[in-house]
């Protein structure tokens, strides 16, 4: 009986001593719940926690609109250039000012997978040189007819579907290919001169430099390789991914160096006679080895002593040649190969906005949106694949089959073509024609 009542007595003095708490959290959730104009952060507190937060992201989101749209900026007139492809791959405005009619047709053999691939002819003369699905080396007269054509693989390595890369060097094409593979043909004789097997596949374009080609792997090794034996001469290493991306890595060269990109991110300037490493910026952060597939780049280009790139990562770069210094880097997510034109650079966004910028700066002049016609559902879906500037125009591909061209100079919509149901790589502009390429054929414009 005593233990009971001494038990009561102690409930009763702990009931005491936590009404002042209890008290408390009453007021505090009656103040937050009935009146409305105290809060339990105010506003003016949850700006400033903001202002001291850093938000980090795995994929940077921009929301893109248009910029002085409706000013002309008149692009001075250059000498055009007849060929697409150079070291610098510096190709400004091209000598292209066409009706875009039709004017022949090359046929080829389907790719199962042409949705993920970047894949192009090479022009010789007046002849087209492309491949099929199974690595045949195709030649196309001017009349669109199949000269000859030629399989320098096993029945094993036609199973791995190899895809090609063409550099000609008088009439020699050098082939590289994605089976670790490369040789070099006559073309006239379409006899095979020499032929080489390396251990790791080839990812990148080929540069010429004099008598040697460069090439990048998928171990992201830069290679130098003798044009007249297939020797290699020298290679140098980066640092490798842990995972394989199928994007293409950018090579180009000027008299001292070469530089190219990896699939890391990592811009690479090299001595071009010894092999050594001149400089390196890496531009992205520590963890992108394990997220490589996840980046995109657009080629490299060197235009008097910078270097423009771009990425998928909403960076737009301009690097000093000599130093490997940033110049600059802007705001914007691409990854096509941008366009230098005097003082001015071309882009075209991801989401598919024209850019026209300062070249010393950076800074944004005027952006168009060259999708406006699309509809929020369809655009979203919707991706470029290249474009290419002639004389006053711009020609914009999609991976829809569409063709978008531009006023040079107002940035102004003026058609929109149905090319294909499905994606058009890049156009190509050579010797005053336009090219297309869909899954299974090659247009030609006048």
């Amino acid at each position: 009986m005593i233990l009971r009542q001494n038990h009561k007595r102690d409930s009763i003095e702990t009931l005491v001593n936590k009404i002042p708490l209890i008290l408390l959290i009453f007021l505090l959730i009656n103040n937050c719940s009935i009146n409305n104009k105290v809060k339990f952060w105010e506003e003016k507190d949850i700006i400033e926690k903001t202002k001291n937060t850093k938000i980090i992201l795995t994929d940077q989101i921009q929301v893109e609109k248009e910029f002085n749209p409706n000013i002309k900026i008149v692009i001075p007139d250059v000498k055009y250039k007849k060929n697409y492809i150079n070291n610098q791959n510096d190709i400004s405005k091209l000598d292209y000012n066409g009706n875009l009619k039709k004017i022949g047709k090359y046929n080829f053999s389907k790719f199962k997978d042409f949705q993920y691939i970047d894949i192009e002819p090479i022009f010789h003369k007046n002849k087209l040189i492309f491949f099929d699905s199974k690595g045949t080396i195709l030649l196309f007269g001017d009349n669109q007819k199949i000269l000859w054509k030629e399989n320098f693989y096993s029945k094993g390595e036609k199973k791995l579907k190899p895809r090609l890369n063409f550099a000609i060097h008088k009439d020699k094409l050098i082939v590289t290919d994605d089976v670790a593979k490369y040789y070099m043909i006559d073309i006239k004789s379409q006899k095979i001169i020499w032929v080489m097997s390396g251990i790791v596949p080839f990812n990148s374009d080929i540069k010429i430099h004099k008598d040697v080609f460069f090439v990048v792997d998928y171990k992201n090794i830069l290679r130098c390789i003798s044009i007249h034996d297939g020797a290699e001469l020298w290679n140098l290493k980066t640092e490798e991914s842990l995972t394989k991306s199928n994007d293409k890595l950018s090579i180009v060269t000027d008299n001292k160096n070469v530089y190219f990109n990896n699939s890391i991110g990592d811009i690479t300037a090299v001595n071009i006679k010894s092999g050594d490493m001149v400089w390196q910026l890496p531009t992205q952060g520590t963890n992108i080895s394990s997220n490589a597939f996840r980046l995109n780049s657009s080629n490299l280009v060197i235009n008097k002593k910078s270097i423009f790139f771009s990425n998928n990562k909403n960076e737009f770069y301009s690097i000093d040649v000599l130093t490997g210094l940033v110049n600059w880097i802007s705001n914007l997510s691409s990854n096509l190969q941008p366009v230098i034109i005097d003082k001015f650079i071309l882009t075209i966004s991801n989401g598919g906005y024209l850019y026209l910028m300062n070249k010393n700066t950076g800074n944004v002049i005027r952006i168009n949106d060259l999708y406006q016609n699309y509809k929020n559902k369809k655009r979203n879906n919707v991706r470029p694949t290249g474009f290419v500037v002639g004389k006053n125009k711009i020609y914009l591909t999609s991976d829809d089959g569409n063709l978008i061209v531009a006023d040079l100079n107002t940035g102004n919509i003026l058609k929109s073509l149905k090319i294909s149901r499905s994606k058009i790589t890049k156009p190509i502009i050579h010797q005053n024609n336009l090219f297309l390429i869909q899954n299974d054929s090659i247009f030609k414009y006048n």
